[in-house]
This record gives structure tokens, C-alpha cells and sequence, in this order.
């Protein structure tokens, strides 16, 4: 970590900086022939928050053929108007933008996968984590399928083209019922676009409309970049197949019950998204109204973490009567670098700059709002900040639970030693982070703010959407290798 003098700023690794979902994941279909691949990119734009390593659009075009590209860095770094030039003008596209939340970090573990099988050409985006990858990848290279990545994705391409018959949409429905685990794809064959839910709908896809054109997203906040209508969500379980008539399908995976990741709502989505019928924006704005209701702190001003605690930051101003002041700024154009020869330089060089507005916040006492504290290194290192810049006391409220169990779903949070509150009451770390004051806000409480649906809570309470016991070790840990060499399964 690098401070300067004065300590008006701080540099923060993005690797601490929080948690991260792995990927964001878009797919069109249009009636007529068009330049896709542009609506594509701003879609891509739109989810940027949810993937920031790589970026990839692949088209469809003529009965056999796809036409693709992806790379390192962020959309805009990947994509110029010469990369979308190239890519001709299609029916359906999709795309994908990718975090790594372990292992490697290259070029072939970027998304949309492309492969050649018995259905001819497809392509493939995933968002999530299939938590029996290993198993499935082991009985594939029984069989002698061989593998290039250390995708989840490539897993199912395999499946996918192993457990079929003649017809695709079975093949890739007899897939998707051997997964277990988290799974929102989009899928490109034979001119078709196939969209997937998993059958708990860990992750949110979208279905949207604009000129006859339809839209699936990860999150409702790409269909407005695209000036497209939000018609629902896709369901939990749900497989929708659009023809290359435009004509539409759906069926439905055994043993569909919703019960989505509600982290989703409490840090990874964008706040002018909707999840599942939710605003993101009304369930973190009730829930710092909660929080306000809950535990009245005197103090001088509140302040919000940018970017997801603001809004959450807000309500608990409204609701209290104390104001709200900008107490942070999070530099947003902070570029990445790819070129490095190794993982750990690449990681040194993803610095993300936090500046502390002095003027605001010097001799006042300040309730500082998060949306989680996962491991704590962040939260000790602003608190310093803010106290170096002239706070007289920081009191923090977090708008989720403590956090202590790992996630298998899609969330960089693997282990129980990872996370600050594994083995850990709010006392210890209020100690830790050295805040005046810590306090959560309770499970209950952030699930009425949510809308009240049944939600998969496991890194508060354990209350995982599917059974984990089987694919964990004695400590509880997820076994993510995929077979004997030194790399992971991801997505």
C-alpha cells in the first residue's frame, strides 16, 4: 500500500478492494440483419461493474459459422471501432465480461467460449460458479474430451456435447440438469439464441424487447443502455429458446424453486438495476432507513462508501435528520494493466484511488455507512483515512450481516479464513478496522428491505440455495481444482 504525505489519499489493491462477482453476460436477437456487435459493446458498457479482466462478443452468422473476438482489459480497452468493424452483421450475438476470482488470469479463460461439436458451431457465456465442474471434468476426460481452460464453461460446452442426441435444445437441456450450482448462460447455435437460468436463479438474467429485437442481460440497468423495455425476469430454471423466426419457447429444469444470491442486491448489482422484481436502488435506500431506525448514533454527518453504500448512506440521513455529506471519492478512471509477465505484477499494478474530501469531514463526527465488510482491509485502511483527514470519530453501519461463511456461487469469497467475520464477533472487529462504534444491520431486517422473497443467505447464516456438504472438504471448503494440474475452475 503506498501513502502520501498528508495522507490525502490512499491506494488500495483491487483485490481489497471488496468483493467481486465473476462475470456479466448479454445476448440479442433480431429479426433483420444488423451490426449486433455494436449493441453488444454498450450492453457490455452497461455491466462493466460485474467483470473488469476481459471482454468478448461472438456472432452468429449463416447456418454454421461464428465470427468472435475477446481480450485482456476493459471494454473499452478490447473493443475499438476496427475489432467491431469486423465482426459482421447478424441475427444474434451475445457477450461477455469477466472477473477471475481465482486462478488464472489470460486471454483463454475469456468468454464466449466457441467450439465445434456435434450440433456444428456454438457459443456460450456463463455467469457463475457450477460447484461439481470437477466431477463432471473428470468423467469427460474418462471418456477422452480434452480441455484448453480452466473454465466452468468449457465443462458444459463438453456436456453439452456429450449428453445429447440429434437435437441441440435437449442436448443442452440434459446438460444444464447435471449441473449443480449457479449457471446464467447465453448460448449461440444454428442461428438460435438460448438463454438459461440456473433452477435457483443464483444470478439475474433479464429479458427485454426494443423493435422486435429481444434482449437477456444480467442486469435490467444493460437494457437501458440499449433504450430497450424490461419485460421480466427469466425465471429460475427457465431455458428460453429464440428461433431464427423470432418464434419463442421456454422449458423448465427439474426441481425449479427461486431462491437468488441476495448479495446481489446488497453489493454486486447496480443500483439503478432490478433484480427479480426488486429495485436494488428502494432495497438498499429501506435499508439504510433500517439501520437508522435501529441504532441512533449521535454524530455530526453520514456518509456513504461509494459506490453501492451511497444510496444506502442516504436513507439512513433521511431517516435520522443527520446530514448527509460526500465523506469519499473513488477515482472511476482508473485504467488496468494486462501486460505484466506475472499474476502478482498484473495485481500490483490494479490500483483503485480513494480521496478523502478534508473539508467536509474535519472535526465532525462521521457514521460512515458500507454495504459489507468481507475481509476488513479495506475498512481498516479508510477508517485510518478518514481519521488522518481530520474525522473526530467514525462510528460504522453495514447494511448486511456479518459475513461468515464463504460463497461457492459466483462470489470471490472461498474460504472462512478469507473473511473477517469467519470466526468473529462485532466487538472484535470494530478492534480490528479501529471504528468508535460497529454495528450490522440484522439478517431480517436486510431480507423485508429486499423485498422478502426467499433468498440464498449462506455467507450470513449458512442457509445455502442447494446442499454444499458433498463437494466440501472437512473444513468446509469448496475443492475448486479441476483435476491434477495447477489450475481452477472459475465462473
Amino acid at each position: 500500500m503506498k501513502e502520501i504525505e498528508g495522507r490525502d489519499y490512499i491506494l488500495i489493491p483491487e483485490r481489497d478492494l471488496g468483493v467481486h462477482e465473476e462475470c456479466g453476460i448479454i445476448g440479442i436477437y433480431s429479426p433483420e440483419k444488423k451490426p449486433l456487435a455494436r449493441e453488444i459493446y454498450f450492453g457490455l458498457f452497461a455491466l462493466q461493474h460485474r467483470g473488469q479482466e476481459s471482454a468478448g462478443i461472438a456472432c452468429s452468422y449463416n447456418a454454421n459459422k461464428i465470427a468472435y473476438y475477446k481480450n485482456m482489459g476493459l471494454v473499452s480497452e478490447v473493443f475499438h471501432d476496427e475489432e467491431i468493424a469486423l465482426l459482421p452483421e447478424t441475427k444474434t450475438a451475445i457477450g461477455h465480461v469477466r472477473y477471475a476470482a481465482g486462478g488464472t488470469s489470460n486471454v483463454i479463460n475469456a468468454q464466449p467460449v466457441v467450439f465445434f461439436g456435434r450440433y456444428g458451431r456454438m457459443a456460450v457465456a456463463h455467469n457463475g460458479n457450477v460447484i461439481n465442474a470437477r466431477e463432471i471434468r473428470n468423467e469427460m476426460i474418462k471418456k477422452g474430451h480434452i480441455f484448453q481452460s480452466s473454465r466452468d464453461v468449457e465443462v458444459i460446452a463438453s456436456l453439452m456435447n456429450d449428453v445429447g442426441e440429434d437435437n441441440m435444445e435437449d442436448g443442452i437441456y440434459e446438460a444444464c440438469k447435471k449441473l449443480k450450482g449457479a449457471f446464467s448462460m447465453v448460448i449461440l447455435a444454428a442461428n438460435k439464441l438460448i438463454a438459461i437460468r440456473d433452477p435457483r436463479g443464483f444470478r439475474p438474467l433479464v429479458m427485454g424487447e426494443k423493435d422486435g429485437s429481444i434482449v437477456f442481460a444480467s442486469e435490467s440497468c444493460a437494457l437501458d443502455a440499449l433504450d430497450a423495455k424490461l419485460v421480466r425476469d427469466v425465471k429460475a430454471g427457465e431455458v428460453i429458446t429464440i428461433e431464427p423466426d423470432g418464434t419463442m419457447h421456454s422449458k423448465m429444469l427439474p426441481g425449479a424453486g427461486r431462491k437468488p444470491c441476495i448479495f446481489e442486491l446488497v453489493y454486486l448489482a447496480r443500483s439503478d438495476s432490478t433484480i427479480d422484481e426488486v429495485s436494488v436502488y428502494d432495497s438498499r435506500y429501506e435499508c439504510g432507513k433500517m439501520l437508522a431506525k435501529l441504532y441512533k448514533i449521535d454524530a455530526d454527518i453520514v456518509s456513504g462508501v461509494p459506490d453501492s453504500a451511497v444510496v444506502a448512506g442516504r436513507g439512513y440521513s433521511v431517516a435520522s435528520g443527520i446530514p448527509y455529506v460526500d465523506a469519499l471519492s473513488k477515482n472511476r478512471y482508473v485504467g488496468r494493466t494486462f501486460i505484466q509477465p506475472s499474476q502478482s505484477q498484473r495485481e500490483s499494478s490494479v490500483k483503485i484511488k480513494l480521496n478523502a474530501f478534508k473539508s467536509n469531514i474535519r472535526g465532525k463526527r462521521l457514521i460512515l455507512i458500507d454495504d459489507s465488510i468481507v475481509r476488513g482491509t479495506t475498512s481498516k485502511k479508510i477508517i485510518s483515512l478518514l481519521r488522518a483527514s481530520g474525522a473526530t470519530e467514525v462510528h460504522m453501519v453495514v447494511a448486511s450481516p456479518i459475513v461468515k461463511y464463504p460463497c461457492y456461487f459466483g462470489v470471490d469469497m472461498d474460504t472462512r479464513d478469507q473473511l473477517i467475520g469467519g470466526y468473529r464477533n462485532a466487538d472484535e472487529i470494530c478492534k480490528i478496522i479501529g471504528a468508535d462504534s460497529l454495528h450490522y444491520v440484522p439478517l431480517d431486517c436486510l431480507v423485508k428491505a429486499c423485498g422478502g422473497i426467499d433468498y440464498c443467505t449462506g455467507c450470513f447464516n449458512e442457509d445455502y440455495s442447494v446442499d454444499v456438504s458433498d463437494i466440501c472438504d472437512e473444513k468446509g471448503i469448496l475443492s475448486r481444482a479441476c483435476c491434477d494440474i495447477e489450475f481452477e475452475c472459475e465462473e
